[in-house]
C-alpha cells in the first residue's frame, strides 16, 4: 500500500526589504514537499485519478436518497488536503492500519489554492474527498454543485458548531478547530525594548511599524479566519482597524504558517498565524511567546467533504467515516485542543487552558457568503506588501 503526496509550488519568503530583521519579505523561492515516511513518494506532476478496485464492499441502505451508499475497504483514493505537511502521515497512520488495501494519494495545497484547483477541475473532478480544509472556504464549492451531502458514521458525536448540522445530509464535517494566534520573538522584543503585544489593539501601535507579518486572506485560510474574526468582533469598524494595522505590516504571506516561522527565525518580530504552528515552534525551543489575542480569536474548522462526481468512489465513504472516528479524533487532539467533538483530551503545550472561551462568535456560513466581498475590499491593502 502506497501513498503519494503531490504538491504545487509553495511560495516562500527569502530576500531583504532593507533590514536584516525582515530578510524574509521579497524574493520568490520554490520549496518542494519533502518525503515524510517510507510510504510517501513525492512528485510535482498533476494528479491522475487511479481506477478504483473494490474487492470488498459494504452496502448501506438509505431510504431518503435515490441510490444506495456503497463502501469499500480496498481500491484507490485521491484526497485533497490543506493539513500541514508534518501532520498528514501522523494522522493517516491509523487509516493505513485499518485499511491496508486502500492506496491513498494525497495532494496538499494551501486552502485558497486547493479550492481554486477543485473549481478548475469541476468538469472532470480529480479528488474523491477533501480532508482538513477550512469549512468557510470549502463551502465556496457548493454553488458549483461540487459537494455531495453525506453524513458519516459518528457525526452525532460532533459538536453542532463544528459540522453541518443544518442539512439532512451534511455538506461537511469537522476534524479540528484552529484559531488566530501571534508568535512573538521575545529576544527581539528585549533587544528593541518593546513589550510583547497581547491584543489586536496593541498591534496598531506605531512602535510595531514594519515588525509584523500576516497571512494574505485572499490566498490563506489562516489569513481569512483572522479577518473573519475581526469583522465578527468589530463589524464595519474592522476595516478601519485593518487599515491602521496595515501601516505596521512588513509583508503578507501566502502561507498561514509562514509568519510564525519567520518570527521564530528572527525574520520579523510578530507573526500573525494559528495556534498549532505557534505552539510547535515554541515546543522546538525557539525564543518566542504564543499569544491568543485578548479580544478573542478568529477561527475556522478544518473540515471534510465528499466531492460530487458522476461515479462516487466507494473508498471515499470509508475514508470520511474514518476521518471523524475515535482513532482520528484522538490523533487530532494531540495537536489541537479543540477537535470536531470539542475538547476531548489534555491541552497540548503552548495553548490556552480555556481554548473554547478564546473563540469569538462566528457564523461560518455567513463568512463563506461574504468571502468574495472580503477579498475585494482587502486586496488594495496588499499593494507593495505582497510576499513573492
Amino acid at each position: 500500500m502506497k501513498k503519494r503526496i503531490k504538491g504545487m509550488m509553495s511560495i516562500l519568503l527569502a530576500a531583504s526589504m532593507g533590514m536584516t530583521l525582515l530578510s524574509g519579505c521579497g524574493v520568490k523561492k520554490i520549496e518542494d514537499v519533502k518525503d515524510t515516511s517510507a510510504q510517501t513518494e513525492t512528485t510535482v506532476t498533476d494528479a491522475v485519478t487511479e481506477e478504483v478496485v473494490a474487492d470488498t464492499t459494504e452496502t448501506v441502505d438509505d431510504s431518503e436518497s435515490s441510490s444506495e451508499i456503497v463502501k469499500a475497504d480496498s481500491g484507490s483514493l485521491t484526497i485533497y488536503t490543506a493539513f500541514e505537511d508534518d501532520q498528514i502521515d501522523k494522522y493517516l497512520e491509523s487509516f493505513y492500519e485499518k485499511y491496508p488495501d486502500i492506496n491513498v494519494e494525497v495532494i496538499r495545497e494551501s486552502t485558497g489554492t486547493l479550492v481554486a484547483k477543485v473549481i478548475a477541475e469541476k468538469d472532470a473532478p480529480v479528488a474523491d474527498v477533501i480532508w482538513g480544509t477550512s469549512a468557510s472556504v470549502l463551502l465556496q464549492l457548493e454553488p458549483y454543485g461540487l459537494i455531495k451531502g453525506y453524513t458519516p458514521e459518528g457525526s452525532d458525536l460532533l459538536d453542532p458548531r463544528f459540522y453541518d448540522s443544518e442539512n439532512e445530509e451534511a455538506l461537511w464535517t469537522g476534524c479540528d478547530v484552529y484559531e488566530t494566534a501571534f508568535l512573538v520573538n521575545t529576544e527581539l522584543c528585549d533587544e528593541m525594548e518593546i513589550p510583547v503585544p497581547h491584543s489586536f489593539a496593541e498591534l496598531t501601535d506605531p512602535m510595531y511599524e514594519g515588525l509584523i507579518v500576516m497571512p494574505d486572506p485572499t490566498s490563506s485560510g489562516t489569513g481569512m479566519l483572522t479577518v473573519n474574526g475581526l469583522i465578527s468582533m468589530m463589524g464595519e469598524d474592522a476595516w478601519t482597524y485593518m487599515n491602521d494595522l496595515n501601516k505596521n505590516i512588513a509583508c503578507y504571506t501566502t502561507s498561514g504558517s509562514k509568519p510564525a516561522k519567520m518570527a521564530a527565525a528572527g525574520e520579523c518580530v510578530i507573526g500573525i498565524s494559528f495556534g498549532y504552528r505557534c505552539a510547535t515552534l515554541l515546543a522546538d525551543g525557539n525564543p518566542v511567546e504564543v499569544v491568543f489575542p485578548s479580544e478573542g480569536c478568529g477561527w475556522d474548522v478544518e473540515a471534510n467533504c465528499l466531492i460530487n462526481k458522476a461515479e462516487i468512489n466507494p473508498c471515499a465513504y470509508t475514508f470520511l467515516d474514518w476521518a471523524i472516528s475515535d482513532e482520528a479524533m484522538n490523533k487530532y487532539a494531540t495537536e489541537y485542543p479543540i477537535t470536531g467533538r470539542g475538547v476531548i483530551s489534555s491541552i497540548p503545550e503552548g495553548y490556552s487552558e480555556t481554548p473554547l472561551e478564546n473563540l469569538c462568535d462566528l457564523d461560518l456560513s455567513k463568512a463563506a457568503l461574504e468571502r468574495d466581498s472580503i477579498i475585494d475590499r482587502f486586496s488594495p491593502l496588499l499593494a507593495g506588501k505582497e510576499a513573492n
